[in-house]
C-alpha cells in the first residue's frame, strides 16, 4: 500500500517523496527531497467538507496561527482524487509540523499555558474566517453521526444511556451565540499538538472540525492530559485543576470567555467521556473484543454509570 501511495503522491505533486510509512490507517508520513510531509488519504468526510475544512486551515495558517499548511497538487487543487485498490479515495499533503510529541511528564503549566494562547487565537481566527467565508458543508456537532450516542450505546445500557441522553439535552439546550459558539478544531488530543524547543504550538489533524461550543475545545485537551497525561506524584484531583487554570489563564490572554461557559467545562468532559464509550460500540467488534478493549469499556462503564466528574472546578473561576 505505501508503495502505491508514493508512486500516486509523486505523480500529482511536485515533490520528490522517496518514503511512505503509515501512521495510521488514514495518515502517512511521507519523506522527500525537499523535506517532510504527511499525506491524509481517506473517505471519512467528503469532498466538499474536506475543501471547506482545507480553507479554514490555510486560512489559519496564513493569520499566523500555529496550524500545517497543505501542498497545492500540480492541478492547483488542495484536496485530489485518487484510485486505490479500484475505489476513489480523497488526499490531501500537508507540510509537516516543526516540533515534536511531547512525552507525558512534559505537559506542565507552562505548555498548558501556551496551549490555551493558541486555542484563544484559534477561536478569534475562526470567527473571522466564517464571517468572511460562512461554511456550508461543516456541520454542527450533533448532526455528526458520532453524537449519535443512542443509537450505538446498547439498549440494556439504561443507566449509561439515561446521562448520554441527559448530557446530549443540556448541551443543546445552551444559549449560543457569535461569541460562544462557532467552528473549531472539535479534537484536541495532546496528540494532536506538536511543540518545538521555543515552545511554539502546531495543532494537526483538524479532520473533525466542527460547529460547537468553543468551551468544548478547552474541555477535550484537559480530560486528554487528566486521562492520559498523569504520571503520578501528587494528586490527580489538584493536576486536574492546575491545568484547567493554566490552560484558561492563557485563553482569557487571547480571547474572552464568560464564566458560565467556563462553568460548563466538566459537561463538556462528560460529553467527551461517553462520545468515547459510544465509539468503542461504533466501530469496535463485540465478538471478538481484546482483554485490554474489556477492561478500558468496563472502566468507562463504572465511571459513567457512576456519574463521576473527572474535574472539581469549585472555586477555580
Amino acid at each position: 500500500m505505501e508503495q502505491k501511495i508514493l508512486e500516486l503522491l509523486n505523480g500529482i505533486y511536485r515533490v520528490d517523496l522517496i518514503k511512505v510509512e503509515a501512521v495510521t490507517n488514514e495518515m502517512y508520513r511521507c519523506t522527500g527531497v525537499q523535506g517532510e510531509y504527511f499525506a491524509r488519504v481517506t473517505n471519512y468526510k467528503g469532498y466538499d467538507e474536506q475543501v471547506e475544512e482545507v480553507a479554514y486551515t490555510n486560512y489559519l495558517h496564513k493569520a499566523g496561527l500555529g496550524v500545517s499548511p497543505t501542498i497545492l497538487s500540480i492541478n492547483g487543487q488542495e484536496v485530489e482524487k485518487i484510485i486505490i485498490n479500484n475505489k476513489e479515495v480523497l488526499t490531501v499533503l500537508y507540510e509537516a509540523a516543526p516540533g515534536k510529541h511531547l512525552s507525558r511528564k512534559e505537559w506542565n503549566a507552562d505548555v498548558l499555558k501556551a496551549l490555551g494562547r493558541q486555542i484563544g487565537k484559534l477561536h478569534r481566527f475562526s470567527r473571522k474566517f466564517e464571517e468572511t467565508y460562512p461554511t456550508r458543508y461543516i456541520n454542527d456537532w450533533h448532526q455528526n453521526e458520532e453524537y449519535a450516542f443512542l443509537k450505538y450505546i446498547p439498549e440494556e445500557e439504561t443507566a449509561i444511556r439515561e446521562v448520554a441522553h441527559e448530557v446530549l439535552t443540556k448541551i443543546k439546550n445552551l444559549p449560543k451565540d457569535k461569541a460562544n459558539y462557532g467552528l473549531l478544531h472539535g479534537d484536541l488530543w495532546l496528540e494532536n499538538v506538536v511543540v518545538d524547543r521555543d515552545l511554539k504550538l502546531t495543532m494537526v489533524d483538524f479532520q473533525d472540525c466542527e460547529k460547537h461550543f468553543y468551551a468544548f475545545d478547552l474541555a477535550v485537551p484537559i480530560y486528554s492530559a487528566i486521562e492520559y497525561s498523569f504520571v503520578g506524584g501528587g494528586n490527580i484531583l489538584e493536576y486536574g485543576r492546575s491545568i484547567t487554570k493554566a490552560i484558561i489563564e492563557g485563553y482569557k490572554e487571547e480571547n474572552d470567555i464568560a464564566n458560565e461557559m467556563l462553568e460548563k467545562i466538566p459537561l463538556f468532559i462528560k460529553l467527551k467521556e461517553v462520545f468515547e464509550y459510544s465509539l468503542m460500540h461504533m466501530y469496535w467488534n463485540k465478538e471478538k473484543l481484546t482483554e485490554e478493549q474489556i477492561r478500558i469499556m468496563n472502566h468507562f462503564r463504572i465511571r459513567i454509570e457512576n456519574n463521576y466528574n473527572l474535574l472539581d472546578i469549585e472555586g477555580l473561576f
